[in-house]
Parts: structure tokens; sequence; C-alpha cells
């Protein structure tokens, strides 16, 4: 992959890490963190405990897709840092340009990609 490309890809995944850490700490309020902003959430709640439960279950759950996302951005730049990124790190193949953009944190082609999926019983893999 050219020099040219590669940079491109890297400032859209700064871009998209920057934003997404925006995300979690307004998420989190400020700097708060994950168990400080759930006692929070409790405390404010007034008699129904259920329903706080249940948005701090859902919280938690958007909260761990983030930083599954953030592994994924940091493993995508380290990529471009080794030359790597845009090859398939199951064949070796590079992976086309498309489905970069649409995925710039892509690991796999889209052949290799269903191949996973369907080993997992159709559900994502997290090297996606």
């Amino acid at each position: 992959m050219s020099q040219d490309i590669s940079d491109t890809f890297k400032l859209q995944l700064t871009q998209m890490r920057t934003d997404l850490l925006a995300q979690l700490r307004a998420q989190r309020g400020g700097r708060v963190g994950r168990a400080e902003s759930a006692a929070e959430a409790r405390e404010n709640a007034s008699d129904d405990w259920a329903a706080a439960d249940a948005e701090r279950d859902l919280t938690f759950a958007l909260e761990e897709r983030e930083s599954a996302e953030l592994v994924a951005i940091d493993e995508a730049l380290k990529r471009i840092a080794d030359g790597s990124f845009g090859q398939c790190t199951d064949c070796g193949i590079d992976i086309g340009t498309a489905r970069l953009h649409a995925n710039p944190t892509a690991m796999r082609c889209v052949a290799c990609q269903e191949k996973a999926e369907k080993a997992h019983g159709g559900v994502s893999t997290p090297s996606m």
C-alpha cells in the first residue's frame, strides 16, 4: 500500500480514536470511572432500581463494544506502522481499498472474514 494511502487511513483511524475516547469520557461523566458512574446512576434513580440496573447493563455493554473498537483501531494503527496494514492476516492477500474505507480496522479480506464468521456461527469475530 502506498504511503499516501496509508497516511489517509492513519488520519482516519486517529480521528476515529479521538472521537471514541471523547464519547467514552462523555458517557462516564468526564473522567469518572465505570464503577463510580454506575453507583451515581443508581443513587440518582428514585425507587426504580430495576430500570437503573437495566440502563447500567446497557451502558456497560456499549462501553465493552466501544473498548473493543478502540483496541481494533490501535491494532490497525500498529499495522500501518509496521507496513502490514491492508493485508489479510489469514491469507496474506491485499484487502480491497473499498473494504478498508468502509471498515479501516478490517484485518481480513471479505472471503476470510466470511469463513471466520461461519466458523463462529455467523457471529462477527473481533478481527474484522
